[in-house]
C-alpha cells in the first residue's frame, strides 16, 4: 500500500472543509480527485502533503506516519506539483535539480546529475535543458515541475489540477506522461482535476467529493451517470468510444 488515509478531517475557524475521507492508493495506480469548486480537493493534497496539519484521521504512506515526518522526510517520500509553478532566473537543468535537495549531503554528487538527466530524457525536456523557465510555455514549466517532484524519487506522486490553463494538445501530453511515470516507477498518485473525461481516459480510480466528504469512489466500470448529477447537479449521459467511457452533459435544467 503506497497510500492509506483513515478519517481524515481539516478546517480553520470553526469551518470543517474536509471530513471523514478515507481512502487508498496501491503501487502503479493512478487516483483522480473530482467535484465542484470549493468541495475540499486541494485541502486534500495538501493535508496528503502536511501543508495542512488535520485535525483528525491519519496518513500513512507505505506504512509510516507523515504526521511525525520532518519537511524532509516528506520530501523524500511525496513529490508535489502544485497549480501554478512560480519563475524564477534559473534554468531547467538548475530547476529541477532543486527537487534532489532532500538526497543531497554536502555537495552534488554524479548519481544526482544522472537522476536529473533521465527525468529531463523522459518528460522531453532534454533540449531546453539550459533554457531559463522564466522563457518557457505553460505546458513545458509544467513538465519541469513535474520533473522536479519525479526527481525526489517519490513513493507518492500529488497533482494539483496539472492541466489547468494548458491547451487540448499539451493537456494530453502532460496526463500521457504522468501515466507513464506511475506505470514505469510503480508509485501512486493522486490527482485533482475538473476534466472528467480526462480522468476517466488517465486514471485508475475516480473520487468523487461532494460538500467536503467522500460521495463516492468508483473506476470506468463503476461510474455512473447518477453519480455525476448528483455530485455536479447536472444530468449527463456515458457513452462508450473503444471501451472507453465519454461523459455527454445534457441540456442544463431551467
Amino acid at each position: 500500500m503506497i497510500l492509506d488515509i483513515n478519517q481524515l478531517a481539516f478546517g480553520y475557524n470553526g469551518h470543517r472543509i474536509i471530513s471523514n475521507i478515507d481512502l487508498k492508493v496501491e503501487p502503479g495506480e493512478l487516483l483522480a480527485i473530482l467535484g465542484p469548486n470549493g468541495v475540499g480537493k486541494t485541502t486534500l493534497l495538501k493535508c496528503i502533503n502536511k501543508i495542512h496539519r488535520p485535525s483528525e484521521g491519519s496518513i500513512l504512506v507505505e506504512d509510516r506516519d507523515v504526521l511525525k515526518m520532518s519537511p524532509d522526510e516528506i520530501a523524500l517520500g511525496i513529490g508535489y506539483v502544485a497549480q501554478r509553478s512560480e519563475t524564477s532566473r534559473l534554468i531547467v537543468f538548475d530547476a529541477v535539480l532543486m527537487g534532489r535537495k532532500p538526497h543531497i549531503k554536502w555537495s552534488v554528487a554524479e548519481r544526482d546529475l544522472k537522476v536529473v538527466d533521465a527525468a529531463l530524457q523522459q518528460l522531453d525536456l532534454a533540449q531546453l535543458s539550459l533554457r531559463y523557465i522564466d522563457e518557457l510555455s505553460g505546458g513545458e514549466l509544467q513538465k519541469v515541475a513535474i520533473a522536479r517532484a519525479l526527481v525526489q524519487e517519490p513513493q507518492l506522486l500529488l497533482l494539483d489540477e496539472p492541466t489547468s490553463s494548458l491547451d487540448l494538445r499539451n493537456q494530453i501530453n502532460i496526463l500521457s506522461v504522468i501515466r507513464k511515470i506511475v506505470d514505469s516507477h510503480r508509485i501512486g498518485a493522486v490527482m485533482t482535476m475538473h476534466d472528467l473525461n480526462s480522468a476517466l481516459r488517465y486514471a485508475d480510480r475516480y473520487c468523487f467529493l461532494k460538500g467536503g466528504i467522500i460521495h463516492a469512489v468508483c473506476n470506468c466500470t463503476t461510474i455512473s451517470a447518477d453519480i455525476i448529477e448528483e455530485v455536479y447537479g447536472l444530468p449527463v449521459s456515458i457513452h462508450h468510444i473503444d471501451d472507453n467511457p465519454v461523459i455527454v452533459p445534457e441540456e442544463f435544467p431551467n
